[in-house]
């Protein structure tokens, strides 16, 4: 066992000393303190701002057909299910993990880990319990911000770091709490960055680590060699619910701008660029003349947009944001959703062969039109039971998708007419009876005629739907 040992530490000791001109020079350790390289002193620094996350909430069960059923209700009457252990409510335990990223209290998690709690407890290491309470959640990130009631002044607390200057191959630590077993650190390297077919979120760049990440070690803190913080851990690859070496942490730029925008603002607010497009492919790199397929083609610009008032056009092919380069669509949204509200952004983008920069003010996105969201009467065919809105760029940004003109269908009732008209949620309802709708208001006149027959037109996934149904 100590020769495992010793070849393990003589392994890390080969990877960090250098040799002539940068090169890594290979030999054995020449002192006792390079036998006895550890990274306890990181761990006792990092690990006391790592917290465990209890929650609880109460189920209800759904009570048996039969206890409903007038006859048996005569002899068992309302509490029949309980007498034959049937309880209708049950209490659903579950742990993750956190980090206290300010010292009054303030930890960050993911929302999966407290989403539909009743109580949450906060657990640090010394063992020590205190009761928390939701600041606010994002759920298109999967994070959540928690505030320890009755902190105490001694919280520890960690410093969010660049997770920008991470590379490949860089050694990083994950401590949480992995199969409720207590809190647990494990290393490894960063195995990729700007991971984006983790369809774990709306903004997919993820940091990817060998470091083992189980069941319970999300929210908790993915740590640089530097002692920061630099991701939090949210998700595994796994075939059986164990980890294989593949895990994946939420990046320290969308952390911060989600963290400060809930304290300040009671939810996330992200800053809007008004332009979106596709990635460019190789056939679209060859044609436009690109060296490689990197970047995004604009295909739409949102009039009276930071975009177009910076200058964008459609056609344009977007590379970079403040020097980071763009690689595809989802990793622009990343870089636009890690930006600051009221700053501004300089846009690299190359349009008919020519590079250029523009300066984007950002904001946040607008509530025009309102929204004016609507339930349509359950009784007003063809489309009642479904709630409706005018789409703005602000209910866009919620619903993570591109702006445009026109009324959404946003939730249907189980039974309701809309669903048997064959409406979906995320339908643009184009025209009714032959005329055409551009807000609530033009629904809401064409609805308020009565027909026996309905003829209307839905956009769904950029393709034109029409139906025609009698009553």
């Amino acid at each position: 066992m100590r020769f495992i040992n010793l070849i393990t530490v003589f392994a890390v000791a080969l990877l960090v000393l250098p040799g002539p001109a940068g090169a890594q020079a290979v030999r054995v350790p020449g002192s006792d303190g390079e036998i006895k390289l550890t990274f306890a002193p990181i761990v006792k620094r990092t690990a006391p701002a790592v917290v465990n996350v209890y929650t609880r909430r109460v189920v209800q069960q759904r009570v048996p057909s039969l206890f409903n059923d007038p006859f048996f209700r005569r002899f068992f009457g309302d509490q029949g299910s309980q007498r034959f252990g049937m309880p209708k409510e049950r209490i659903q335990n579950s742990l993750g993990s956190g980090v206290i990223v300010r010292n009054d209290g303030i930890v960050v998690t993911n929302n999966h880990v407290i989403a539909g709690s009743d109580e949450i407890t906060v657990v640090l290491s010394d063992r020590r319990e205190f009761d928390a309470e939701i600041v606010g959640t994002d759920e298109r990130t999967d994070l959540a911000v928690l505030r320890i009631n009755n902190a105490p002044a001694d919280l520890p607390a960690l410093q969010l770091g660049d997770a920008d200057a991470l590379e490949v191959g860089d050694l990083v630590l994950a401590i949480g709490n992995p199969f409720g077993v207590g809190q647990t650190v494990t290393s490894g390297i960063v195995s990729a960055v700007a991971r984006s077919n983790v369809g774990v979120s709306d903004f997919r760049s993820f940091i990817q680590t060998d470091a083992a990440i189980n069941p319970g070690n999300s929210g908790g803190a993915l740590v640089s060699i530097d002692g920061s913080l630099v991701g939090i851990n949210t998700a595994i690859y796994s075939r059986d619910g164990g980890s294989v070496g593949i895990g994946f942490a939420i990046p320290t730029p969308m952390v911060r701008v989600v963290l400060d925008s809930i304290l300040k603002e009671g939810r996330a607010v992200r800053a809007w660029l008004g332009a979106g497009g596709q990635s460019v492919s190789s056939e679209i790199a060859e044609a436009l003349g690109l060296d490689l397929p990197l970047g995004v083609i604009v295909n739409s610009v949102y009039a009276g947009s930071p975009g177009e008032d910076a200058g964008i056009e459609v056609g344009d092919v977007l590379v970079s944001v403040n020097g980071r380069e763009i690689l595809d669509a989802e990793n622009l949204r990343y870089r636009l959703a890690t930006l600051v509200v009221g700053q501004s952004a300089d846009v690299e983008l190359f349009r008919n062969g020519e590079q250029k920069f523009v300066r984007v003010q950002l904001v946040k996105p607008p509530e025009e039109p309102p929204r004016n969201e609507t339930v349509l009467s359950d009784q007003s065919p063809p489309f009642g039971g479904s709630t409706v809105a005018n789409l703005n760029p602000a209910l866009a940004e919620e619903l993570g998708i591109e702006p445009e003109e026109g009324v959404i269908v946003l939730r249907l009732k189980r039974r309701s007419f809309a669903r048997q008209a064959g409406l979906a949620p995320g339908d643009f309802i184009l025209v009714v009876n032959g005329r055409d709708i551009a807000d609530i208001g033009d629904l809401e006149a064409a609805l308020a005629r009565p027909d026996r027959q309905w003829t209307f037109s839905v956009k769904r996934g950029g393709r034109v739907i029409q139906r025609s149904i009698g009553l």
